[in-house]
């Protein structure tokens, strides 16, 4: 092995250092461009915004909510009874995505825990069913709330029926009125059934100390019609519905957030405007109207601008469009993409879901058409699986009565936009649908020589 002479090593013989060549040192690195820029960005001050960017997120909790006073309102005169020490009426809360209804109760928990004296009894529990969508999770989730160190936690690996039993017994150590709020509870329904619902709206009659308050948020009007008889009637004791917002109602919350967010004269004439009227049009979501204003801003710094411009509203709304689960429909592999169109040529014609095994007879006579040799059964499950967790399909258990137990698959993104991004592959095009060429679909913004009320 080669040693490095004497004069190259460090003073306390300590590791070599590395020979240089010719007697030259070599010259040192040199930043990356990469580096470069994010020392641009950093050393460069926003000269749009005046506070917090996350004033333009909908995670961001502002002090008032615009029209959606009746609501506030509403959900708070079902909810005061606590404050008395008596028990609130379970409440659902039904509206289209973006209508403010996660806010609205966030807002009323927030006026509810603030009178501290009142309040000491009464514990909220937030759970977005989204993320949480088992009955094993969820009652995991409300007892370990109340635990007061590792040895009171409900672990994995429980029998349900022992989770409930820990879940009751942390729930009466604690006492008072818990007010659940299961958020997208209908993913919770389709995912896992209604029992666990069954399960928390009789819980009452077991607890001694506590007393348990179901707040379900729905984004889905009928979801009930899918209930036992016992649950809705359980869960329907008061309703509240959450009409979509207008264009004139979107301006107003944008022009109180941009007033938060930007410095003054920062934002053009139109700006607001043209963001309420995209999202207006695509069910009054507010979360859309922000989600635009926020993407011009980063476009309008991204052009070194001084003023968000209507333009860069244009820019933020083709940035939204690229659907990023389209992409996701294009990446897959092969017998996965003939499995994801089976699956929406059969829900296409159906209009409702399919069997597991309509599913794999589909896709058999499909990948044959195609020149391929079908995969066994338990590799398409394992594929249905893979399609289930990217958010593609939404598979539930359903019961055929002595035909045993099944899953049910439906479709969780939109047909028509889904097949035409899986037949542009040379793989699928052979059996893709014959499509009228140059057909678009365009907003008065995008067609400026079109009149009309904008």
């Amino acid at each position: 092995m080669a040693v490095a002479p004497v004069s190259d090593r460090p003073a306390g013989g300590g590791p070599a250092t590395a020979p240089v060549m010719g007697g030259v040192a070599p010259p040192p690195a040199s930043p990356s461009t990469a580096s470069g820029f994010l020392d641009s960005i950093l050393e460069s001050k926003s000269e749009l915004y005046r506070g917090s960017r996350e004033v333009l997120r909908d995670s961001y909790m502002p002090s008032r909510l615009p029209h959606r006073e009746q609501q506030i309102r509403q959900v708070a005169e079902v909810l005061a009874p606590a404050l008395r020490g008596d028990i609130p009426s379970n409440l659902l809360i039904y509206g289209k995505i973006g209508t403010g209804k996660t806010a609205v109760v966030a807002q009323v928990r927030q006026d509810v825990t603030r009178r501290t004296e009142l309040a000491s009894h009464i514990t909220f529990i937030y759970v977005n069913c989204g993320n949480i969508d088992t009955p094993y999770g969820l009652l995991q989730t409300i007892g370990n709330t109340f635990a007061k160190g590792d040895a009171d936690r409900i672990p994995t690996g429980w029998s349900l029926d022992r989770v409930q039993a820990g879940m009751r017994r942390l729930l009466d150590s604690k006492g008072g009125t818990v007010i659940l709020v299961l958020d997208e509870i209908d993913r919770l329904v389709a995912r896992s059934g209604d029992s666990v619902l069954y399960t928390l709206s009789q819980l009452n009659t077991e607890l001694e100390l506590a007393r348990l308050v179901l707040l379900g948020i729905s984004n889905d009007l009928k979801f009930t019609n899918h209930l036992d008889a016992r649950v809705r009637s359980r869960l329907n004791e008061e309703k509240i519905l959450f009409p979509p917002y207008d264009a004139l109602q979107l301006q107003d919350i944008l022009r109180d957030r941009a007033k938060e967010a930007f410095r003054d004269g920062t934002v053009d004439p139109g700006v607001v405007e043209r963001c309420a009227a995209y999202a207006a049009l695509e069910n009054g979501d507010a979360r859309r109207a922000l989600a635009l204003l926020r993407l011009a801003a980063e476009m309008a710094e991204r052009d070194r601008a001084k003023r968000i411009t209507p333009d860069h509203v244009v820019k933020a709304k083709n940035r939204l469009e690229q659907d990023i689960i389209l992409d996701c429909c294009r990446t897959l592999p092969p017998h996965c993409k003939v499995l994801l169109y089976a699956i929406l040529q059969a829900c296409e014609r159906r209009r409702n879901g399919v069997l597991t095994g309509e599913v794999y007879d589909a896709y058999r006579r499909l990948a044959e058409r195609l020149g391929l040799q079908p995969l066994h059964a338990r590799s398409i499950s394992n594929y249905v699986s893979e399609l289930e967790s990217l958010g593609l399909i939404r598979a539930t258990i359903v019961s055929r009565g002595r035909g045993g137990r099944t899953r049910e698959i439906l479709v969780d993104v939109p047909i028509s936009d889904t097949m035409p991004a899986l037949e542009e592959d040379p793989l699928i095009a052979p059996v893709g649908r014959p499509r009228s060429r140059g057909q678009l679909l365009l907003t008065n913004f995008d067609n400026p020589g079109r009149t009309g009320p904008f």
